[in-house]
């Protein structure tokens, strides 16, 4: 396969990779998502994600339909990749993508969810021992890898998802992690500490070095205590073996047989001398590497299981990490087109900090079992969901991308129990406010070729009237609704229009969120779950009613006096009455 076969990779690109890596190596990168590679070729960390998700989600990628489901589904890599243990997990996190079967979605669910139990069983200690292993040694690559297995074995941990390491030699990973250690930038050089003779050559060059950048100095110091010649030869051997390790006899075959002066004599000697510990360093070094390497090839099995196991730890406890944090659930996969939830929570809220009132809600042909709420109505593949505003429609439809993306991710969901039947696209449409007509067409080029494509649909629209006129707005969603029904596509969409809409197909069915009145600090309080089969109303009296309560002067609460009169005054003073005997 060539490199611009790949996604994303045109020929510059190609050319840069080619040049930074070889194309084997960069072909190798890009099969195994080595997003560290490609960034060290030179590619930008998006850039390298991007093309990776490509070309390992394949034609799975299809599912993110839409710019708004992109948007769910890079929210949700977002916030598992703050549960990763390193950069390198954060890396393979965030090239996750929906995959291409049931089986692969189940297998990497189990996996997960093994993870997590394997991490919940540890004790506080334990966890931050295997944080530690990890934070130690993210430096990445064989010797980390090495390093983390070893730190892994000694704190312990064993079952589980941690089985792998337990089955790791670790006598022989020692013996690979010093000669890894040693073999510095991928052999090209020895590090200090891997060979005590070597590191004394080295001193001693370094020293002998010194001395010969200020030959002159050397030859005053060992002139002013000899008596002669001879004397000289000797007072010089003593001055360089007490100033460095170099042993006599190298300092006696290092001088020359004849010198002009001391000054010549001293500087040829130390030049002769260094040229000598500069050769043997390099044969040393030589002996030393194929040692080493010798040592790592005995070892590649042991590491290359090492580099497995830690790489899959760290991205297993990772991911499982997230799962604890958000309480997320084994969806059920079936045959049947539906995707229903019971106690649904938001992400984007749970991870705000933001109270969250669990909702039930399903479409499509469901088993649901529900313990909590009456179970949503079994034979419509499309609901209408009218009510107030702010009252968590669009969070609705977003709680339900995110369960439909995770769970063909093959990840686990929010919600205390799911069924998701696997679809081809997810088409995700937020509101924008905007009646620009290039708006309209744009969203309609969006979020109709996904119905009119062989292939199962699930639609996720929100208040397509913001895009257009009232009018036009309902006869067009009227028309979202029905192609919808006749392709056989699954979807929720929002919208104030509910009365405008009937009749109906049969297929289809009209939700409602209700406002329930105000809070003591008169917001407005809204019940986020929704009553099936009836239409939702906003109760605009409490709308009113606050801003009554809240006028600034006394013309501007006479002008909301008057709007009160609108919607019923009684209606406004009895819920500003419950809302003030509450508080």
């Amino acid at each position: 396969m060539r490199l611009e076969d790949y996604w994303g990779i045109g020929p510059k690109t190609r050319d840069l990779l080619a040049e930074q890596l070889g194309v084997e190596r960069a072909l190798a990168a890009i099969e195994s998502a080595d997003t560290r590679a490609l960034v060290d070729a030179g590619l930008s960390q998006g850039r390298a994600t991007r093309i990776l998700r490509r070309a390992q989600g394949g034609e799975a990628m299809d599912v993110l339909a839409t710019r708004d489901t992109r948007e769910v589904y890079k929210e949700i890599l977002d916030l598992a990749g703050e549960y990763a243990l390193t950069e390198d997990a954060a890396s393979r996190i965030r090239i996750l993508t929906p995959l291409g079967s049931r089986e692969e979605m189940a297998e990497r669910i189990d996996r997960i969810l093994e993870a997590r139990d394997s991490w919940t069983a540890l004790d506080d200690e334990m966890r931050t021992a295997v944080e530690e292993a990890f934070e130690e040694n993210a430096a990445g690559g064989e010797l980390a890898a090495v390093r983390t297995a070893l730190a892994l074995s000694e704190a312990g941990v064993s079952a589980g998802v941690f089985e792998p390491i337990a089955d790791l030699d670790d006598e022989t990973l020692e013996d690979a992690a010093a000669a890894l250690a040693g073999l510095r930038n991928g052999g090209d050089s020895i590090g200090e500490g891997a060979d005590d003779r070597l590191d004394s050559l080295r001193g001693a060059l370094a020293d002998i070095e010194d001395m010969a950048a200020t030959p002159e100095r050397v030859a005053e110091e060992v002139q002013s205590g000899a008596r002669g010649p001879d004397d000289f030869r000797e007072t010089l051997v003593r001055h360089v073996t007490s100033e460095t390790e170099v042993d006599v006899t190298r300092v006696r075959e290092a001088m020359p047989g004849e010198a002009t002066d001391a000054g010549d004599f001293v500087a040829e000697t130390l030049r002769s001398l260094a040229g000598d510990l500069r050769t043997a360093v390099d044969e040393r070094e030589v002996e030393v590497a194929d040692r080493l390497e010798g040592t790592v090839e005995t070892a590649r099995e042991e590491i290359d299981a090492a580099v497995t196991a830690v790489d899959d730890v760290a991205l297993y406890v990772s991911l499982a990490r997230f799962a604890e944090a958000y309480d997320l659930q084994r969806p059920e996969f079936v045959d049947r087109e539906t995707v229903a939830v019971e106690n649904a929570r938001n992400l984007s809220l749970v991870a705000g900090g933001v109270p969250v009132q669990p909702v039930t809600y399903g479409i499509g042909d469901h088993d649901l079992d529900v313990a909590t709420a009456d179970a949503p109505p079994r034979d419509h593949r499309v609901a209408v969901l009218t009510g107030a505003n702010s009252g968590g429609k669009t969070t609705l439809l977003e709680t339900l991308c995110q369960v439909q993306l995770l769970a063909q991710m093959g990840l686990p969901v929010p919600a205390d129990s799911a069924e998701v039947g696997v679809v081809d696209a997810v088409v995700f449409h937020r509101r924008h406010a905007s009646f620009n007509a290039g708006v309209l067409e744009s969203t309609l080029r969006s979020v109709v070729p996904p119905l009119t494509d062989e292939g199962r649909t699930l639609m996720l629209v929100d208040e397509f009237e913001a895009i257009t006129e009232p009018g036009s707005a309902a006869d067009l969603l009227h028309g979202l609704v029905r192609l919808s029904v006749d392709r056989g596509a699954l979807g929720v969409f929002v919208t104030h229009l509910a009365d405008d809409l009937e009749p109906l197909p049969p297929e289809a069915r009209v939700d409602g969120i209700f406002a329930e009145g105000l809070t003591p600090d008169l917001d407005l309080e809204v019940d986020y779950q929704p009553r099936f089969e009836t239409v939702g109303r906003s109760t605009p009296e409490f709308i009113v009613s606050r801003l009554v309560a809240n006028a600034g002067d006394r013309s501007e609460r006479a002008g909301f006096e008057t709007l009160a009169e609108a919607v019923g005054e009684e209606a406004v003073q009895r819920t500003l009455s419950d809302a003030r005997w509450t508080a």
